[in-house]
């Protein structure tokens, strides 16, 4: 097996394997990571969540980033939880833009 196949075969197997990351705004400051789990665990696997806090104060600002497992269970939870209600907040649930470098 050559490198060209080697690649082409692990890119295919990849693909769908592939995380999706969730931008969640409109959050409440006292959200906590553990409550966005347990809330986005109900709509697949969770890889990571990322609770965006001030560097200075520490205080969260309000927004989250949520790995989901893949693209059925980001658009599951998407669907789940966009304009969902959580701590009187509707959320505001999308698939993350990438970041852009300044």
């Amino acid at each position: 097996m050559g490198w060209w196949s080697f690649f082409y075969r692990l890119c295919r197997r990849e693909k769908f394997k592939m995380e999706v990351r969730l931008y969640v705004g409109n959050l409440s400051k006292s959200t906590t990571q553990e409550e966005l789990n347990t809330l986005f665990a109900q709509a697949g696997t969770v890889n990571a969540v990322e609770v965006i806090k001030d560097r200075d104060t520490g205080e969260a600002k309000g927004f989250a980033f949520i790995n989901m497992a893949d693209q059925a269970d980001a658009d599951k939870a998407i669907s789940m939880f966009n304009a969902y209600s959580l701590s009187e907040h509707e959320l505001k649930v999308n698939v993350a833009k990438p970041r852009v470098v300044r």
